[in-house]
């Protein structure tokens, strides 16, 4: 998912650094996702993807148990959480795209450089920091996912969207073994806090650098 997240978010980003007429009105429309809460999101997905009235199956003529198989479940939860996140991935990186110089660009342009070979060598490096910080916050928040698998799949079918974060909840507040519960938190927060210590040496090493 975070893989994901930051393909479209840096395509998105590319996209929406055109200068294009009604280019705001796109830019403003890319932040509506994340305006919604994500209760409601995965709500408003959970009766999209119904498999009797929703309008996903409707449109492709066909009947899926999205929710209800362990091959699609995961696949369905990813897909919503691409829709919702994608755009704050966008906006940093989109930050980063127009506070970048534009002097490196002009300099290999006028030296017969393509405008891949632009991106590769030039504005992808400079905006290494900036997907850097977007990678860390997503990885982050992606690790303790839990709205939109507790409202769509609760963590089910057959544990196919259990992560830790929902199987921390269920130990501790549906079966009520507190002890499991605590050790699972302790557990994701050593794991979140190694996650944060990595990305900031990478960081930090690429900024010495």
């Amino acid at each position: 998912t975070v893989t994901s997240e930051l393909a479209c978010g840096l395509g998105i980003a590319l996209l929406l650094n055109i200068d294009l007429p009604l280019i705001s009105f796109f830019r403003t429309a890319l932040v509506v996702p994340m305006m919604i809460t994500p209760i409601v999101a995965a709500l408003c997905w959970k009766l999209l993807l119904d498999p009797d009235h929703g309008v996903i199956n409707y449109w492709i003529g066909s009947h899926i148990v999205w929710l209800g198989r362990p091959d699609t479940a995961l696949l369905s939860v990813m897909v919503v959480n691409l829709w919702q996140n994608a755009p704050y991935v966008a906006v940093l990186l989109l930050a980063g795209l127009r506070s970048l110089p534009s002097e490196p660009v002009e300099a290999a342009s006028i030296d017969g450089a393509s405008r891949i070979q632009v991106f590769w060598h030039i504005t992808l490096p400079l905006l290494r920091p900036y997907i850097l910080v977007a990678l860390l916050l997503r990885t982050i928040f992606e690790f303790r996912a839990f709205d939109n698998i507790y409202v769509m799949t609760s963590g089910g079918p057959a544990n196919a969207t259990m992560t830790l974060s929902m199987f921390t909840y269920l130990a501790s507040f549906v079966r009520f073994d507190l002890s499991l519960g605590a050790a699972a938190s302790w557990l994701m927060l050593v794991m979140c806090l190694l996650l944060c210590v990595f990305f900031i040496l990478v960081i930090r090493r690429r900024e010495v650098a």
